[in-house]
Protein backbone atom coordinates (compact mmCIF):
# COMPACT_ATOMS: atom_id res chain seq x y z
CA UNK A 1 0.00 0.00 0.00
CA UNK A 2 1.33 3.45 -0.93
CA UNK A 3 2.39 5.57 2.03
CA UNK A 4 0.61 8.95 2.19
CA UNK A 5 3.63 10.69 3.71
CA UNK A 6 5.88 9.45 0.90
CA UNK A 7 3.41 10.66 -1.71
CA UNK A 8 3.22 14.07 -0.07
CA UNK A 9 7.02 14.32 -0.05
CA UNK A 10 7.05 13.31 -3.73
CA UNK A 11 4.53 16.08 -4.57
CA UNK A 12 6.66 18.71 -2.84
CA UNK A 13 9.89 17.57 -4.49
CA UNK A 14 8.13 17.69 -7.87
CA UNK A 15 6.91 21.22 -7.12
CA UNK A 16 10.28 22.56 -5.96
CA UNK A 17 12.64 20.38 -8.05
CA UNK A 18 14.76 20.17 -4.92
CA UNK A 19 14.93 17.88 -1.90
CA UNK A 20 16.26 20.70 0.27
CA UNK A 21 13.44 23.10 -0.70
CA UNK A 22 10.84 20.36 -0.20
CA UNK A 23 12.36 19.67 3.21
CA UNK A 24 11.89 23.33 4.18
CA UNK A 25 8.24 23.26 3.12
CA UNK A 26 7.58 20.04 5.00
CA UNK A 27 9.71 20.92 8.03
CA UNK A 28 11.75 17.76 7.57
CA UNK A 29 15.46 17.13 7.18
CA UNK A 30 16.86 16.76 3.66
CA UNK A 31 18.05 13.16 4.29
CA UNK A 32 14.52 12.23 5.41
CA UNK A 33 13.05 13.65 2.20
CA UNK A 34 15.65 11.84 0.08
CA UNK A 35 14.92 8.59 1.92
CA UNK A 36 11.17 8.93 1.29
CA UNK A 37 11.83 9.36 -2.45
CA UNK A 38 14.21 6.38 -2.52
CA UNK A 39 11.67 4.19 -0.71
CA UNK A 40 8.87 5.26 -3.04
CA UNK A 41 11.02 4.52 -6.11
CA UNK A 42 11.90 1.11 -4.68
CA UNK A 43 8.26 0.35 -3.91
CA UNK A 44 7.13 1.29 -7.42
CA UNK A 45 10.28 -0.01 -9.13
CA UNK A 46 10.65 3.17 -11.21
CA UNK A 47 12.89 6.24 -11.22
CA UNK A 48 10.89 9.35 -10.38
CA UNK A 49 13.61 12.02 -10.70
CA UNK A 50 16.95 12.53 -12.43
CA UNK A 51 19.46 15.13 -11.33
CA UNK A 52 20.35 17.95 -13.74
CA UNK A 53 22.88 20.25 -12.14
CA UNK A 54 21.46 21.65 -8.91
CA UNK A 55 17.88 20.66 -9.76
CA UNK A 56 15.87 17.46 -9.95
CA UNK A 57 13.93 16.82 -13.16
CA UNK A 58 10.84 14.68 -12.90
CA UNK A 59 10.81 11.64 -15.19
CA UNK A 60 7.94 10.41 -17.38
CA UNK A 61 7.09 7.89 -14.67
CA UNK A 62 7.04 10.70 -12.14
CA UNK A 63 4.78 12.81 -14.36
CA UNK A 64 2.37 9.88 -14.62
CA UNK A 65 2.34 9.38 -10.87
CA UNK A 66 1.98 13.07 -9.94
CA UNK A 67 -1.77 13.64 -10.60
CA UNK A 68 -2.62 10.34 -8.92
CA UNK A 69 -0.45 11.20 -5.93
CA UNK A 70 -2.21 14.56 -5.57
CA UNK A 71 -5.61 12.86 -5.77
CA UNK A 72 -4.69 10.25 -3.16
CA UNK A 73 -3.25 12.84 -0.75
CA UNK A 74 -6.23 15.14 -1.28
CA UNK A 75 -8.72 12.33 -0.62
CA UNK A 76 -6.78 11.30 2.47
CA UNK A 77 -6.95 14.90 3.73
CA UNK A 78 -10.68 15.04 3.00
CA UNK A 79 -11.30 11.88 5.02
CA UNK A 80 -9.35 13.29 7.97
CA UNK A 81 -11.20 16.60 7.75
CA UNK A 82 -14.59 14.88 7.56
CA UNK A 83 -13.76 12.84 10.66
CA UNK A 84 -12.71 16.04 12.43
CA UNK A 85 -15.89 17.75 11.28
CA UNK A 86 -17.90 14.95 12.86
CA UNK A 87 -16.13 15.69 16.12
CA UNK A 88 -16.77 19.43 15.59
CA UNK A 89 -13.18 20.27 16.50
CA UNK A 90 -10.79 22.67 14.77
CA UNK A 91 -7.60 20.62 14.62
CA UNK A 92 -4.97 20.23 11.92
CA UNK A 93 -2.63 22.25 9.72
CA UNK A 94 -3.17 25.68 8.20
CA UNK A 95 -0.87 26.61 5.29
CA UNK A 96 -0.96 30.29 4.28
CA UNK A 97 0.84 31.43 1.12
CA UNK A 98 1.75 35.10 1.51
CA UNK A 99 2.85 37.39 -1.33
CA UNK A 100 2.90 40.73 0.48
CA UNK A 101 5.37 42.37 2.82
CA UNK A 102 2.56 43.75 4.98
CA UNK A 103 0.95 40.31 5.19
CA UNK A 104 4.16 38.82 6.57
CA UNK A 105 4.00 41.29 9.45
CA UNK A 106 0.27 40.90 10.14
CA UNK A 107 -0.03 37.12 9.87
CA UNK A 108 2.22 36.10 12.78
CA UNK A 109 0.14 38.23 15.18
CA UNK A 110 -3.14 36.76 13.95
CA UNK A 111 -1.67 33.25 13.88
CA UNK A 112 -0.64 33.54 17.53
CA UNK A 113 -4.12 34.68 18.54
CA UNK A 114 -5.72 31.93 16.44
CA UNK A 115 -3.55 29.34 18.20
CA UNK A 116 -4.70 30.63 21.57
CA UNK A 117 -8.28 29.90 20.54
CA UNK A 118 -7.48 26.67 18.68
CA UNK A 119 -4.33 25.14 20.22
CA UNK A 120 -4.68 22.01 18.09
CA UNK A 121 -3.82 23.90 14.89
CA UNK A 122 -0.33 24.09 13.35
CA UNK A 123 0.21 27.16 11.17
CA UNK A 124 2.76 27.48 8.36
CA UNK A 125 3.28 30.84 6.63
CA UNK A 126 4.81 30.39 3.17
CA UNK A 127 6.30 33.51 1.51
CA UNK A 128 5.99 33.34 -2.28
CA UNK A 129 5.29 35.36 -5.43
CA UNK A 130 1.75 35.96 -6.69
CA UNK A 131 1.77 33.32 -9.44
CA UNK A 132 3.10 30.69 -7.05
CA UNK A 133 0.43 31.54 -4.49
CA UNK A 134 -2.33 30.98 -7.05
CA UNK A 135 -0.74 27.70 -8.12
CA UNK A 136 -0.45 26.49 -4.51
CA UNK A 137 -4.09 27.29 -3.81
CA UNK A 138 -5.31 25.53 -6.95
CA UNK A 139 -3.16 22.44 -6.29
CA UNK A 140 -4.16 22.52 -2.60
CA UNK A 141 -0.57 22.93 -1.45
CA UNK A 142 -1.85 25.97 0.48
CA UNK A 143 -5.14 26.54 2.26
CA UNK A 144 -5.20 30.35 2.13
CA UNK A 145 -3.34 33.04 0.21
CA UNK A 146 -2.63 36.67 1.07
CA UNK A 147 -2.24 38.95 -1.94
CA UNK A 148 -2.23 42.68 -2.71
CA UNK A 149 -5.32 42.60 -4.94
CA UNK A 150 -8.17 40.26 -5.75
CA UNK A 151 -7.24 37.11 -7.67
CA UNK A 152 -9.04 36.72 -11.01
CA UNK A 153 -9.46 32.96 -10.92
CA UNK A 154 -12.81 31.17 -11.21
CA UNK A 155 -11.86 28.45 -8.72
CA UNK A 156 -10.80 30.94 -6.04
CA UNK A 157 -12.72 33.41 -3.88
CA UNK A 158 -11.36 36.49 -2.09
CA UNK A 159 -12.32 38.74 0.77
CA UNK A 160 -10.89 42.04 1.98
CA UNK A 161 -8.19 41.56 4.65
CA UNK A 162 -6.75 44.99 5.53
CA UNK A 163 -5.40 48.20 3.99
CA UNK A 164 -1.64 48.64 3.60
CA UNK A 165 -0.01 52.06 3.40
CA UNK A 166 3.11 52.68 1.32
CA UNK A 167 5.48 55.48 2.28
CA UNK A 168 8.37 57.30 0.63
CA UNK A 169 11.48 56.89 2.80
CA UNK A 170 14.82 58.72 2.68
CA UNK A 171 18.00 58.46 4.79
CA UNK A 172 17.98 60.41 8.04
CA UNK A 173 20.48 63.01 6.77
CA UNK A 174 19.11 63.25 3.23
CA UNK A 175 18.28 66.81 2.04
CA UNK A 176 14.62 65.79 1.66
CA UNK A 177 14.36 64.47 5.23
CA UNK A 178 13.59 67.95 6.62
CA UNK A 179 10.80 68.65 4.12
CA UNK A 180 7.15 68.51 5.12
CA UNK A 181 6.34 67.08 1.68
CA UNK A 182 7.62 66.97 -1.90
CA UNK A 183 6.07 67.14 -5.37
CA UNK A 184 5.99 64.01 -7.57
CA UNK A 185 8.30 65.65 -10.14
CA UNK A 186 11.04 65.85 -7.50
CA UNK A 187 11.30 62.07 -7.59
CA UNK A 188 13.06 62.42 -10.94
CA UNK A 189 16.04 64.07 -9.26
CA UNK A 190 16.99 61.40 -6.69
CA UNK A 191 18.56 57.91 -7.00
CA UNK A 192 15.70 55.55 -6.22
CA UNK A 193 15.55 51.86 -5.31
CA UNK A 194 12.53 49.98 -6.68
CA UNK A 195 10.89 46.68 -5.89
CA UNK A 196 10.86 43.97 -8.57
CA UNK A 197 8.28 44.26 -11.42
CA UNK A 198 5.94 41.64 -9.90
CA UNK A 199 5.69 43.52 -6.59
CA UNK A 200 2.31 44.92 -5.55
CA UNK A 201 4.08 47.94 -4.03
CA UNK A 202 5.67 48.70 -7.39
CA UNK A 203 2.40 48.31 -9.29
CA UNK A 204 0.62 50.69 -6.91
CA UNK A 205 3.41 53.26 -7.23
CA UNK A 206 3.49 52.94 -11.02
CA UNK A 207 -0.26 53.58 -11.28
CA UNK A 208 -0.06 56.68 -9.07
CA UNK A 209 2.96 58.15 -10.89
CA UNK A 210 1.21 57.65 -14.22
CA UNK A 211 -1.34 60.26 -13.11
CA UNK A 212 1.52 62.78 -13.31
CA UNK A 213 2.94 61.35 -16.56
CA UNK A 214 5.96 59.97 -14.70
CA UNK A 215 7.36 56.58 -15.68
CA UNK A 216 10.13 54.51 -14.15
CA UNK A 217 12.12 54.94 -17.40
CA UNK A 218 12.45 58.64 -16.63
CA UNK A 219 13.62 58.09 -13.06
CA UNK A 220 17.16 57.56 -11.80
CA UNK A 221 16.66 53.91 -10.81
CA UNK A 222 19.69 52.84 -8.84
CA UNK A 223 18.66 49.20 -8.49
CA UNK A 224 15.73 46.82 -8.12
CA UNK A 225 15.52 44.70 -4.97
CA UNK A 226 13.03 41.92 -4.35
CA UNK A 227 12.82 42.35 -0.59
CA UNK A 228 11.35 45.28 1.37
CA UNK A 229 13.56 44.77 4.40
CA UNK A 230 16.69 44.83 2.23
CA UNK A 231 15.49 48.08 0.65
CA UNK A 232 15.01 49.67 4.08
CA UNK A 233 18.58 48.71 5.01
CA UNK A 234 19.86 50.16 1.73
CA UNK A 235 18.07 53.45 2.35
CA UNK A 236 19.31 53.54 5.94
CA UNK A 237 22.81 53.01 4.52
CA UNK A 238 22.40 56.17 2.40
CA UNK A 239 22.34 54.28 -0.91
CA UNK A 240 19.16 55.90 -2.20
CA UNK A 241 15.47 56.53 -1.51
CA UNK A 242 12.49 54.23 -1.97
CA UNK A 243 8.82 53.37 -1.46
CA UNK A 244 7.98 50.53 0.93
CA UNK A 245 5.14 49.36 3.15
CA UNK A 246 5.10 51.39 6.35
CA UNK A 247 5.24 48.15 8.30
CA UNK A 248 8.58 47.21 6.72
CA UNK A 249 10.17 50.53 7.69
CA UNK A 250 8.62 50.81 11.17
CA UNK A 251 11.71 49.90 13.22
CA UNK A 252 14.06 51.92 11.04
CA UNK A 253 11.83 54.97 11.52
CA UNK A 254 11.72 54.46 15.30
CA UNK A 255 15.51 54.18 15.39
CA UNK A 256 15.83 57.33 13.28
CA UNK A 257 17.62 55.58 10.40
CA UNK A 258 15.05 56.60 7.77
CA UNK A 259 12.41 59.32 7.52
CA UNK A 260 8.97 59.31 5.89
CA UNK A 261 8.38 62.19 3.48
CA UNK A 262 4.83 62.60 2.07
CA UNK A 263 4.57 62.96 -1.71
CA UNK A 264 1.79 65.37 -2.68
CA UNK A 265 -1.06 63.84 -4.65
CA UNK A 266 -0.01 60.18 -4.43
CA UNK A 267 -2.63 57.86 -2.95
CA UNK A 268 -0.27 55.12 -1.84
CA UNK A 269 -2.57 52.63 -0.21
CA UNK A 270 -3.67 49.21 -1.35
CA UNK A 271 -6.27 46.66 -0.38
CA UNK A 272 -4.79 43.40 0.85
CA UNK A 273 -7.02 40.39 0.23
CA UNK A 274 -7.10 36.81 1.45
CA UNK A 275 -8.05 34.02 -0.96
CA UNK A 276 -9.14 30.41 -0.73
CA UNK A 277 -10.21 27.69 -3.12
CA UNK A 278 -13.91 27.05 -3.57
CA UNK A 279 -14.23 23.55 -2.16
CA UNK A 280 -17.25 21.36 -1.61
CA UNK A 281 -15.81 19.34 1.26
CA UNK A 282 -15.33 20.94 4.70
CA UNK A 283 -12.04 22.42 5.86
CA UNK A 284 -12.72 23.55 9.40
CA UNK A 285 -9.26 24.97 10.10
CA UNK A 286 -9.17 27.08 6.94
CA UNK A 287 -12.73 28.31 7.29
CA UNK A 288 -12.27 29.09 10.98
CA UNK A 289 -9.31 31.35 10.20
CA UNK A 290 -11.23 32.89 7.27
CA UNK A 291 -13.89 34.03 9.74
CA UNK A 292 -11.44 34.77 12.58
CA UNK A 293 -9.48 37.53 10.82
CA UNK A 294 -12.38 39.98 11.12
CA UNK A 295 -13.36 39.09 14.68
CA UNK A 296 -13.78 42.25 16.83
CA UNK A 297 -10.76 41.38 18.97
CA UNK A 298 -8.49 41.63 15.92
CA UNK A 299 -9.40 45.17 14.93
CA UNK A 300 -6.29 46.54 16.64
CA UNK A 301 -4.02 44.35 14.49
CA UNK A 302 -5.71 45.21 11.20
CA UNK A 303 -6.20 48.95 11.81
CA UNK A 304 -2.83 50.12 10.46
CA UNK A 305 -1.95 53.82 10.80
CA UNK A 306 -1.86 55.89 7.61
CA UNK A 307 1.09 57.93 8.82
Amino acid sequence: MLDINRLNVFIQVAATQSCSEAAKRLHLSQPTVSKHIQNLEAELNVQLFVREGAQLRITNAGMTLLPWARKIVRQSTEVQEMMQAMQDSVVGQLRIACTTTAGKYILPHLAARFRQRYPGVQIFIQPCVRQEMTSRLLSEDADLGVVSSEVRENDLECQYFFTDYISFIVPEKHPLSKRDSIEPAELLDVPIILREPSSGTRRTLQAELAKYDISFDEMNVLMEVGNAEAIVLAVAGNLGVSFVSRMASAYARVWGCVVDVPVEGLNLQRRICIARRKLSHPNLVRDAFWAFIHAPENEDVLALPEA
